[in-house]
């Protein structure tokens, strides 16, 4: 029995969706709660019962990351489906997926980072293309700073007695449709110490000019920030399809500046970028170019940098004492507390939620607190029962420090995948000492919104064991029952921090 070229496709696409599924070490009921599909559908896809449908498709690549085969396969088959007087699809370039919802790509982005006298200033322009179906009335951007990167607890003390400030920043943004330039009004998302998130509306003061679909425009903003508060890095994070991202700095020659750069994404370690920084000298400044076409998403790029002709800054001593006895002071319960052996008392939400936003902000400040005295750089966490408060709240602190913290109330695992790894872990309770603990390399959590609802998270890595770790906690459990039997606890001197 022969079968025709458009089952072959839908074969071909089923058979990817699966690969990069069991790849991930998911099951069809975790991709489904990925993609927000009914996991029945998923099944019928998957065992082509059901054809797929381009929502399908664009979410099934969006959960998996799978670099734009899934959604080439799904084209493959499409364009058999509607046959050869199909119109040639809206798609900005060859095999490129794009996201569910708007449907929103950024085409071009140039990232400038300039170091004068008194300030670094950045300006970034992007090249905004709506390939979908919805009008786009809003764009999130990011300010983040880290003054010392490397030492994270001088960072935050830094940043906590000098925030950074919206008046200092100078923030401005204009969109650009090729015939008028105009000013774009902008709502702050999260205004932090050390990191700030805003909104750019596509709206002045004359009036809304929405992003329509098919509609291209260039959307500039630019901001100022002392060298007092900028650290010796820049770095640009691709959260949208990007077909090209190209970044500059333009720093003073006479510092002697030596740039370099890393990338990292989800599912891989930093490294070096794949291709080179080059320099060339303008009058009295060094100008750095780097660029990237097609660059994955989720990928973070950052350029760092060293001037040899400027003064080190002088290295602070260590804070006195161990580190579990700093911590100690700080109020965190030690590793042999009885609370840290009882499960946690949910939160009875929305009604507790005065109670329960009062014990998120003291594990926040806390975190800060903690971090000072002693830097955790993989990623930290802090369990309520941990101060010895009874109540189901934890709050992690991703490894990417500008990220906001993620805040779990009443959270239980409801999915794990199959796939482990063993690393080294820490934890506030047992700060002397590190051990190699078995984790998911990706765990589905269920947790409570402050009104009451309840939502499931999927968390990948090394979020996957930050979040297990602190879910642990809730459930009376340490990380030391998950170490297998004979491995011994490493002295946090003699462990090989990055």
């Amino acid at each position: 029995m022969t079968t025709s070229p458009l089952e072959r496709a839908a074969e071909s696409f089923a058979a990817e969706l699966a690969r990069h599924r069991m790849g991930r070490g998911l099951s069809k009921k975790q991709l489904a709660t990925l993609m927000g599909f009914d996991p029945s559908y998923v099944s019928h896809v998957e065992g082509r019962r059901h054809r797929p449908t381009e929502d399908f498709a664009r979410r099934a690549e969006a959960a998996l990351d799978a670099s734009g085969a899934i959604w080439r396969r799904f084209r493959e088959y499409d364009q058999l489906r509607q046959g050869p007087a199909a119109p040639a699809p809206r798609d900005p370039a060859p095999g490129q997926w794009l996201p569910p919802g708007t449907g929103l790509l950024v085409e071009r982005e140039v990232a400038t980072l300039t170091r004068v006298d008194d300030a670094y200033r950045c300006v970034v322009r992007r090249q905004l293309w709506n390939a979908g179906t919805d009008p786009v009335t809003r764009y999130l951007v990011r300010v983040a700073v880290d003054r010392w990167p490397d030492d994270p607890g001088r960072s935050n003390r830094h940043h906590r007695e000098h925030p950074l400030t919206f008046a200092e920043l100078q923030f401005r943004a204009f969109r650009d449709d090729g015939d008028s330039r105009e000013p774009m009004l902008w709502r702050v998302r999260h205004d932090r110490d050390a990191y700030k998130e805003v909104w750019l509306l596509f709206e002045n003061a004359d009036g809304p000019f929405p992003l329509h679909p098919g509609e291209r425009v260039e959307v500039e903003y630019a901001y100022r920030v002392g060298p007092e508060k900028w650290g010796p890095w820049f770095q640009r994070a691709v959260r949208l399809p990007t077909r090209h991202l190209a970044v500059r700095l333009d720093l003073p020659a006479a510092l002697d500046p030596r740039v370099w750069g890393m990338e990292t994404s989800l599912s891989a370690d930093e490294g070096p970028l794949r291709t080179p920084v080059r320099r060339h000298d303008r009058g009295d400044r060094a100008i750095f170019d780097w660029a990237t076409d097609d660059p994955p998403l989720n990928t973070r790029y950052r350029l760092q940098w060293r001037f040899r002709r400027e003064p080190a800054e002088p290295v602070r001593p260590a804070v006195a004492g161990r580190p579990a006895d700093r911590l100690r002071a700080l109020g965190v319960l030690p590793r042999d507390a009885e609370a840290l052996r009882r499960p946690a008392r949910p939160f009875d939400l929305p009604r507790n939620e005065p109670a329960a936003r009062e014990v998120v902000d003291r594990l926040i400040d806390l975190l800060a607190r903690a971090d000072e005295l002693h830097p955790f750089h993989a990623g930290l966490g802090l369990a309520a029962p941990q101060l010895g408060i009874d109540a189901a709240a934890a709050v992690i602190r991703p490894a990417e420090r500008a990220a906001p913290p993620v805040v779990l109330l009443n959270p239980r695992v409801v999915e794990a995948s199959l796939d482990t790894d063993e690393q080294y872990e820490g934890c506030l309770s047992f700060a002397d000492h590190r051990g190699l603990v078995p984790r998911p390399l990706r765990i589905d959590v269920e947790h409570a919104r402050w009104d009451g609802s309840r939502i499931i998270t999927s968390f990948a890595y090394g979020m996957a064991r930050l979040v297990a770790h602190e879910v642990d906690h809730l459930e009376g459990r340490l990380w030391t029952d998950r170490m297998a039997p004979g491995v011994p606890l490493v002295p946090v001197e003699e462990y090989p921090a990055p």
